[in-house]
């Protein structure tokens, strides 16, 4: 049997060299965040008070409630049409899905709320996030 000598020199070399490998593999392994992309930017006095302001082409509308701002997707939860904004709430026109003017579920057909988009405020633009 062969016995092998390590000097203190390997083993400290070791110790510093075995973090500093993990390191480098728990990057390459980990995913990076991915930032969601941009779907919309729009200055923060366009948005009215108590209103929505509707993208129909990025099916998304903005509220102002108070001094934060929410975005919601338009696409209804139950078979993906645009949903209509009124006065009351939104309103599917498809099959009827009703929803406050939170996104939240009236009544169905749809059974989960709107999606809410996040929304970052940059100067005074607000970024909305897909």
């Amino acid at each position: 049997m062969k016995t092998i000598h390590h000097s203190r020199r390997s083993f400290i070399t070791m110790l510093v060299a075995l973090p500093l490998l993990l390191a480098g593999l728990w990057r390459f392994l980990t995913p990076k965040g991915v930032k969601k992309p941009t779907l919309l930017q729009v200055a923060q006095a366009d948005i009215p008070v108590g209103a929505a302001l509707v993208f129909r082409q990025e099916r998304v509308a903005i509220m102002r409630e108070g001094s934060s701002f929410i975005a919601l997707s338009l696409v209804c939860t139950h078979l993906g049409c645009t949903v209509s904004v009124t006065p009351e709430g939104m309103v599917c026109p498809c099959h009827g899905s009703r929803f406050d003017k939170l996104g939240k579920v009236l009544t169905g057909p749809a059974e989960k709320s709107l999606v809410r988009l996040a929304v970052e405020q940059n100067g005074v633009d607000l970024v909305v996030r897909g």
